[in-house]
């Protein structure tokens, strides 16, 4: 957590879209949903992203990207 944000540091880089795609399969799996249930909603060409995760409570999401 960061100023009450999660940041998530990706290593796919910023082209043809692989960063986005990199990160939702992050979040879907470290929330062990599908990655359809993941999607971006703001931010597709920004370092900071809004996703709209379907179907998971807020409290769990923050709990599975917090840091270890």
């Amino acid at each position: 957590m960061h100023g009450g944000l999660v940041k998530i540091r990706i290593a796919a880089p910023p082209v043809d879209n692989a960063a986005n795609a990199e990160l939702i399969a992050f979040v879907a799996a470290r929330l062990g949903i599908a990655k359809r249930s993941v999607r971006l909603v703001a931010g597709a060409t920004s370092r900071n992203k809004v996703l709209e995760i379907d179907g998971v409570d807020a409290h769990l999401i923050a709990a599975a990207l917090a840091p270890p």
